[in-house]
């Protein structure tokens, strides 16, 4: 009875965390990168982008941490993964 206790423990603690970051991460003001802006990048969290099934430019966005281990948003365009095999 007692580990049924502890893994309910350790799965509510994880989730906690996990609505935490989800929170942490919805307050923060997307960036718009330009030519020359400054990154500090620690670890890539997550990239989307628009859905494209052709080639061409498509907006994207990455959430990424920086060493302070602080999150941020950037939004930049992109070629869309349809271009991989056009010249």
């Amino acid at each position: 009875m007692k580990n049924t206790s502890v893994i309910a423990a350790c799965l509510f603690a994880a989730l906690n965390i996990c609505t935490l970051s989800a929170r942490a991460e919805a307050v923060v003001t997307p960036q718009t990168y330009s030519y020359g802006t400054q990154l500090d990048i620690q670890k890539v969290v997550s990239l989307t982008q628009d859905n494209s099934v052709t080639c061409g430019v498509v907006n994207a966005r990455m959430t990424y941490l920086d060493s302070a281990n602080k999150t941020h948003v950037l939004d930049y365009r992109k070629f869309a993964d349809g271009c991989n095999n056009d010249n």
